[in-house]
């Protein structure tokens, strides 16, 4: 997929050229920055640290006269891990990735060391509906795919269209269930699901009991493998499974490399040959990422002018293209995505996207309201023994009619 990126970038760069003499690389630029920010190491804490993004950061930051510390995933791991340790260590100077729900506990001071500083970049303009206004702002998008295989393997063409994401466990066909509780695409599948049983009312997380009946049924019914299918993706390339769930940023990269663990692979990358997209009237639970400035105590006036600069650098339209373009993701930034995909926004990016639509009762966005229950949810799911791995100790159903709602949304003991 990176190759595909590449691609596409080089011919937005010629077309650019041929039609106006000149063009915006989308790699960063290499001219010295006005100032010179090397001086102060920026600490960055971050759930998008894999050891490549980590080593392709430091090294552009340092091309751009920044000098950043950040951790890979292999000292922190995951959005809890990330903000727990900032919150801990009291030493964050920015804060890049998590999702909405994250953010949204950030900016409203749900953390009692961590602060979100006012902060409006240049590029504020650029990145649509992802900004929480003078704090936040957003780099890149992702969000959680119900797929299809189209072939003999799969519905032999017949074409899936639900009303729902929940819809699928009354399909007929085989589908993919994630095997734990827990994990960001895992938290993001859920929410989808529970979608249109929201019920501000209820006792049961703010989710009807029936959303509750039916995820249990998603759970029983569904297929799953352990360890050997750790993503959707795997199962639905073998045939396993007809229907399935992924994320979006890793979608292209794994279908180009489809054949490499199956006979009988998904094939046609921007251009499906034997799978599609669900076609869901909902639309689908999107997630960005976004980046924000904390007020670390003791940073010096110009030390703050550092960080800023960092953040206005790295959110900005070519340093988000290569970003994407190195690493398969979709940035929130439009300029920055038109780059990317000089012959339209892929498919996979233009669904309807209910996580910032209002929750009727309430004067909060889906994703606030999943943030506002999501440690209900996760209480909910285990206590109840939701996701077991080995389907010989699965527990029994629920009496869903007898269920003690204010003892199962708190943390089991």
């Amino acid at each position: 997929m990176k190759k595909l990126l590449a691609l596409l970038l080089a011919l937005a760069m010629v077309f650019a050229l041929a039609a106006c003499g000149e063009t915006k690389p989308a790699e960063p630029a290499e001219d010295a920055p006005a100032a010179d920010y090397s001086g102060y190491t920026i600490r960055i804490y971050s759930n998008s640290n894999s050891t490549e993004r980590v080593e392709w950061l430091v090294n552009k930051a340092k091309e751009a006269g920044f000098t950043i510390s950040l951790d890979t995933n292999e000292v922190i791991s995951g959005d809890t891990a990330a903000v727990q340790a900032a919150d801990e260590n009291k030493d964050g100077d920015l804060i890049f990735g998590l999702n909405e729900t994250r953010w949204s506990q950030l900016v409203n001071g749900q953390y009692a060391n961590l602060k979100v500083m006012d902060w409006t970049p240049t590029w504020a303009g650029e990145v649509g509906e992802y900004k929480y206004d003078g704090k936040a702002y957003g780099i890149v998008i992702q969000n959680v795919l119900m797929l299809y295989r189209t072939d003999e393997f799969g519905t032999n063409g017949e074409e899936l269209h639900f009303d729902h994401w929940a819809d699928v466990v009354n399909s007929g066909y085989a589908w993919y269930r994630q095997n734990k509780v827990g994990g960001t695409t895992n938290a993001n599948i859920n929410s989808a699901m529970l979608y249109p049983f929201v019920d501000p009312a209820s006792p049961a997380g703010g989710i009807s009991v029936d959303g509750w009946k039916t995820l249990w049924k998603f759970c029983a019914e569904g297929k799953f493998g352990g360890d050997d299918w750790k993503y959707g993706i795997e199962p639905l390339n073998r045939g396993d499974v007809q229907v399935t769930e992924f994320y979006s940023s890793s979608l292209y990269g794994s279908i180009d490399t489809a054949a490499d663990t199956s006979e009988h692979p998904l094939k046609g990358t921007l251009e499906p040959e034997n799978w599609q997209l669900v076609d869901i009237k909902d639309g689908t639970y999107y997630i960005a990422e976004y980046i924000g400035i904390l007020d670390r105590e003791g940073r010096t006036a110009e030390e703050t002018e550092a960080v800023k600069a960092f953040a206005e650098w790295f959110g900005s339209a070519d340093v988000q293209a290569s970003w994407g373009a190195q690493f398969d993701s979709f940035p929130c930034n439009t300029v920055a995505a038109a780059q990317l995909y000089p012959n339209g926004i892929p498919a996979i990016y233009q669904i309807p996207n209910f996580a910032l639509t209002k929750v009727e009762g309430t004067d909060m966005t889906y994703a606030e309201y999943v943030a506002a229950h999501s440690a209900e949810w996760t209480n909910i799911l285990t206590n109840l023994g939701f996701y077991w791995k080995d389907a010989s100790a699965a527990p029994a159903e629920p009496d869903w009619d007898n269920l003690d709602w204010a003892a199962l949304t708190q943390k089991a003991e």
